[in-house]
């Protein structure tokens, strides 16, 4: 089959759908790989290191045009053009906060399949778990610097010093994303609360994390006595393909003190605090409230080497499927067939199909 893929669009993303490991693995089974001019340089990944791997070197619209393009993140409006009937399309979507793009794919007959509605039988989510890692302990990263005087923050050292009390985390869901946040925030020496609604989940995370970590169920009151009290509010909620609930309202938010930070990494699913907005990484934050936010919905972007490579170790499996099976691999791998969101012109995917109730047949 022919494999096309683009450089990324989306503000600094700089990750790539295959990598030069990934293309040696397509060519040596016979499939024909375009990528586009420079489409790793980002990651740090050469154009030679694709020419080396079986790979041609190819325009934007060459990449575009092949009956299957693998891209990492969801097409952008410029790229809405380069979208063809009978070309299927295997990328992150988040289909459930962009209504433009689902009538988008819709209208234009692509089959696409996206990387976070793949699911196992016990319903894990194998393509989107690396990114929710690497998420989760960015959000840490980049909140521990935001805290920072200089960038608009309280002036809050996480890890504390003897003497003067750690900074307070407090991440809203107990998820992969949350999880990591946990791991990361505690090996900065934060005080860290976790609230989530799964007593299972939250038993489990009692038998990771002991003591270190205040464990709440995710209630009104108890996400209403934590959010003012936290130097950096985590939002790590995830319904599968449909916009988060909102936790944390505006007036919740104004309780916070002067200098805090909020990161939802919620937002490329309409968020579950009610002020944040999408930002990027060239403009990451604003202030409102007189609280930090962050909203940046590609942060795994931010280190593109490790990111890519951490996603082709698991879309490969399903990359080569759909190379030697075509639209016939969803028949053979019933995972792979739960990620389809959109084929002949027909919103697929059920999560997707009740939050736009108007655009099902």
């Amino acid at each position: 089959m022919e494999i096309g893929v683009p450089k990324e669009t989306k503000d600094q993303e700089y990750r790539v759908g295959l990598s030069p490991s990934s293309v040696r693995a397509l060519t040596e089974r016979g499939h024909h790989l375009f990528i586009e001019t420079n489409a790793g340089t980002g990651a740090g990944f050469s154009n030679e290191d694709y020419r080396q791997a079986g790979a041609s070197l190819v325009s934007t619209g060459a990449a575009w045009s092949q009956p299957l393009v693998v891209k990492v993140k969801e097409p952008l409006l410029p790229e809405y053009e380069y979208l063809q009937k009978g070309q299927l399309l295997f990328t992150y979507l988040h289909l459930a906060a962009d209504r433009r793009l689902t009538e988008q794919l819709l209208n234009c007959g692509v089959t696409a399949i996206a990387y976070e509605t793949v699911e196992l039988p016990d319903k894990r989510l194998p393509l989107l778990a690396p990114m929710s890692i690497i998420a989760g302990r960015l959000a840490v990263q980049f909140g521990a610097h935001y805290l920072e005087r200089q960038q608009g923050g309280r002036g809050v050292l996480l890890g504390g010093i003897p003497g003067v009390a750690p900074g307070k985390v407090v991440i809203l869901g107990g998820g992969i994303v949350g999880t990591e946040a946990a791991r990361i925030a505690i090996g900065m020496g934060a005080q860290v609360t976790i609230l989530d609604i799964s007593i299972d989940r939250l038993s489990y995370l009692e038998s990771i994390f002991g003591s270190r970590v205040e464990l709440l169920y995710s209630s009104p009151a108890h996400i209403e006595a934590a959010v003012p009290t936290a130097d950096l509010l985590v939002g790590a909620v995830l319904v599968l393909a449909s916009k988060a609930p909102v936790l944390v309202s505006r007036n919740l938010v104004q309780t916070m003190r002067p200098g805090s930070v909020i990161i939802d990494i919620a937002v490329d699913q309409g968020g579950c605090i009610e002020t944040i907005r999408p930002t990027s990484h060239s403009h990451p934050t604003y202030v409102e409230s007189g609280i930090v936010h962050c909203g940046v919905p590609n942060m795994p972007g931010a280190v593109p080497w490790t990111a890519t490579q951490a996603l082709n170790n698991s879309t490969l499996p399903y990359v080569l499927k759909l190379a030697n099976f075509g639209m016939a691999a969803l028949d053979k791998d019933s995972d792979l067939a739960k990620g389809l969101n959109v084929q002949n012109n027909r919103l697929i995917h059920p999560a997707v199909q009740q939050v736009f109730p108007d655009l099902v047949d």
